[in-house]
């Protein structure tokens, strides 16, 4: 039987992926390396309940969407730290928020992501865990606490220009009778099928509408499913390119139109 062109399309990308995972070693992870931008989501096992820190959420009539994954997430901006004002206070996921420990407020990466931050002005870095949501401030990426701020000296100053990238998964470790963490990096992928979500709906007629919006301005846009386990949604996505820079490009365009989103791969 003779294949049909979209057959061979598909048996071409299962070689490519095989070929990468026969050549890809282990690679260093360093706050200077890049990364792929956050994989799409797998579908929860059946009657699988979705942490509440992990479903959308509204502030300041904004509605945010966290992300199924940290895997290679990498994002530079601005940090601010937060302290005596909030410390001894519940955070987003329902932990005591403690100033001395090292951890930080995202208002979409996954709770208890590993993050390196690296201060772009004098080149010192901490590493901290994201236990709460914010800064709900323009122009901010991520808060610190009072330790963390510290460690990057920017306690005096307030704010500084960092970047974040995700560690990734943590496991624990035995080495000669001691308890140690290690992290586990991710694959360095610029290349691939990159598109931008700008939004997703439990409503199908919803997307369907951003969708003909999107077509109508001659953006190549798809809407895929995504079953959560709890609901249904339906995400709006892009067409950004095949490469990273692309895709990042196109999504300052959008944001610049009107349709803030974030880059996916496939």
């Amino acid at each position: 039987m003779i294949a049909s062109p979209r057959q061979l399309a598909w048996l071409l990308l299962l070689a490519t992926a095989l070929l990468l995972t026969a050549c890809g070693g282990p690679k260093v992870l360093t706050g200077a390396a890049k990364r792929q931008p956050p994989q799409p989501a797998k579908r929860p096992p059946a009657g699988a309940v979705v942490p509440a820190t992990q479903r959308p959420y509204v502030i300041k009539g904004k509605t945010y969407y966290p992300l199924p994954t940290a895997s290679g997430y990498e994002e530079a901006g601005i940090a601010s730290w937060y302290g005596p004002n909030f410390h001894g206070r519940k955070t987003a996921n329902g932990e005591v928020y403690d100033m001395h420990a090292k951890t930080a407020a995202h208002k979409t990466l996954p709770i208890d992501t590993h993050l390196l931050v690296k201060n772009l002005d004098n080149g010192r870095e901490t590493v901290v865990r994201v236990n709460d949501r914010g800064p709900f401030v323009d122009g901010r990426i991520i808060d610190l606490s009072l330790t963390a701020a510290r460690e990057i000296d920017i306690e005096k100053c307030g704010t500084a220009r960092v970047r974040i990238a995700a560690l990734g998964e943590a496991v624990t470790i035995r080495q000669n009778d001691k308890t140690l963490e290690r992290f586990l990096p991710h694959a360095d992928f610029q290349s691939g099928e990159f598109y931008v979500q700008i939004g997703s709906f439990t409503n199908p007629a919803n997307a369907a509408r951003l969708k003909d919006k999107m077509l109508g301005l001659g953006r190549k846009t798809v809407v895929q499913t995504f079953d959560r386990g709890d609901a249904l949604f339906y995400r709006v996505q892009v067409r950004g390119g095949r490469e990273l820079a692309a895709a990042r490009h196109m999504a300052g365009l959008l944001e610049r139109e009107g349709f803030p989103g974030f880059v996916v791969a496939r």
